[in-house]
């Protein structure tokens, strides 16, 4: 926390409370150093320790890429957290990166001074430049960006003069934000392990090491997440959101094998004009990981009979069930003829999805009305045909399990009629968890807690940019070059909700 300017006029009390609170940041950053300390330890006695013997090639290519990725992720962050005047004092003889092949195109970008002429009032001639070379990338071929900087001076007052150093996400590194974002997009899109993008970038004429992709990613990474905590807190300020969960394997690296992790998610209501799903992923299905994501939310979540749900219910937050989830258990029944009964409940539910495709384009008021007058007359036909028929039918056969399942979710499943807010089903969330189900055959597993944690981050951006209609590659790309020089409090502007491309002048 910087201290305030006016530093000597402040009175008893209120140096008092600034020492407080720079003694509680202090404290709140040497912990963290701490903890980010002892998290960096384990991962290289992991990453260098591990037994190749123990996995399979393709999982030690990802394990390896995991931790290399986490590693580089875990030391942004310390550098972040670090005085600035620690970070001036660099280590010196390390090795010199290698010069990009000179065969690649390159296209040269001048950065000159806004003016030549010196306090003096002389004119300054131009002495020198200094040159950084930046790799980037359109698929199937690289070239080679030629940041030149001028040297400009004055020989009267002996002033030097010469343009700032653009910003970059990765400070000195080669890569631009257009290869960032293939790389990033390669692999949390499109499920493109990075030890087969290097084989693709040596098609195209440069094979970057599996490990440097691995550490542009971890960094990456750590600069993306604060929007995607932006993007989080917009998604809690709305009253309706839909959730739901699927299974993920994540490495034991110790035990070389994995064990079932879960990817959570959210997103805004179906009927909101704003399109936002985020991501969270936790190292189990415990109630308690959709407790911290929510925290002190209280709306309307449509949502499963899944038990972890239940405790968000009991602290205030109003539960509204998915009538597909409902329908499915008679559809199976049905298409497997099975039960006659089953049918029968299918054709309810069928006129109840007609209502809601008149209700469709409605604003909320209108579809409110238009479901008290058509859908509930047939939910009350319905809820008393299913009483009569569970009286019916055996217990613990198929269709006693799907009426009672109805019968128990009742509530939950009819809340919807009386809040034009709120969608029939929870079918939108399930389309948002759809691509993240597909990848895992390319995935095999998450490599570490940190790896899923950083997949959901930079997944919940993609997909998002892909709900308000973004190329996530375009987005992705102008994003990373902008978020360098982006003020915090301005990082709204970047969300993919509220993201307009920079106009070509």
């Amino acid at each position: 926390m910087p201290l305030p300017a006016d530093l000597d006029q402040l009175d008893a009390d209120a140096l008092r409370r600034l020492l407080i609170e720079q003694e509680r940041e202090l404290v709140w950053r040497q912990t963290k150093i701490e903890r980010l300390t002892h998290e960096l330890a384990l991962h290289k006695r992991h990453r260098f320790g591990v037994k190749a013997e123990r996995l399979s090639t393709e999982q030690v290519q990802l394990f390896e890429e995991t931790a290399e990725a986490d590693l580089a992720a875990m030391s942004e962050e310390l550098e972040q957290l670090q005085p600035d005047t620690s970070k001036s004092q660099q280590p010196k003889g390390q090795a010199r990166r290698k010069p990009l092949p000179p065969e690649l195109p390159r296209t040269e970008i001048r950065h000159e001074p806004d003016s030549t002429t010196s306090a003096c009032g002389c004119p300054m001639r131009r002495i020198g430049e200094d040159v950084a070379e930046k790799l980037d990338y359109t698929p199937g071929r690289f070239t080679v960006e030629r940041h030149i900087r001028g040297k400009w001076a004055c020989a009267a007052c002996e002033t030097l003069v010469q343009a700032p150093v653009p910003a970059h996400i990765i400070d000195k590194g080669i890569p631009t934000a257009g290869l960032l974002a293939q790389v990033l997009v390669a692999k949390y899109q499109d499920h493109l392990p990075l030890y087969r993008q290097e084989g693709i970038f040596g098609r195209a004429g440069l094979a970057i090491p599996q490990s440097t992709l691995a550490q542009w990613v971890g960094q990456s990474g750590v600069h993306l997440q604060p929007l995607v905590d932006a993007l989080k807190a917009d998604l809690l300020a709305h009253p309706v959101l839909h959730a739901d969960e699927t299974p993920v394997a994540m490495l034991d690296p110790g035990a070389g094998k994995t064990h079932r992790a879960y990817l959570w998610s959210y997103s805004v209501g179906a009927f909101d004009p704003i399109k936002a799903v985020v991501y969270d992923f936790a190292d189990s299905r415990a109630g308690r990981h959709a407790q911290a994501f929510l925290g002190d939310w209280r709306g309307t979540l449509i949502c499963d009979d899944y038990a972890g749900y239940k405790a968000l219910i009991a602290q205030g937050v109003t539960e509204a069930g998915c009538m597909a989830h409902a329908r499915r258990k008679f559809f199976d029944l049905a298409a497997q003829g099975q039960s006659q009964i089953a049918g029968e409940a299918l054709e309810a539910i069928a006129q109840l999805y007609g209502v809601e495709r008149e209700a469709a384009e409605l604003d909320i008021d209108a579809r409110q009305r238009l479901r008290e007058a058509k859908a509930r007359p047939i939910l009350e036909r319905l809820h008393a045909w299913l009483l009569a028929r569970r009286t019916q039918v055996p217990n613990g056969s198929g269709i006693a399990r799907a009426i009672d399942y109805s019968l128990k979710r009742w509530a939950a499943l009819t809340h919807y009629v009386g809040d034009g807010r709120v969608p029939i089903d929870n079918n939108w969330i399930e389309n948002q968890i759809r691509p993240i189900a597909l990848g895992r055959k390319n995935w095999l597993f998450a490599g570490s807690l940190r790896a899923g944690q950083r997949a959901a981050a930079i997944m919940s951006l993609i997909q998002s940019a892909r709900l308000n209609g973004h190329e996530p590659f375009a987005y992705l790309k102008d994003v990373l070059e902008r978020l360098p020089t982006q003020p915090y409090g301005r990082i709204g502007e970047l969300l993919p909700h509220r993201w307009q491309p920079v106009a070509c002048a």
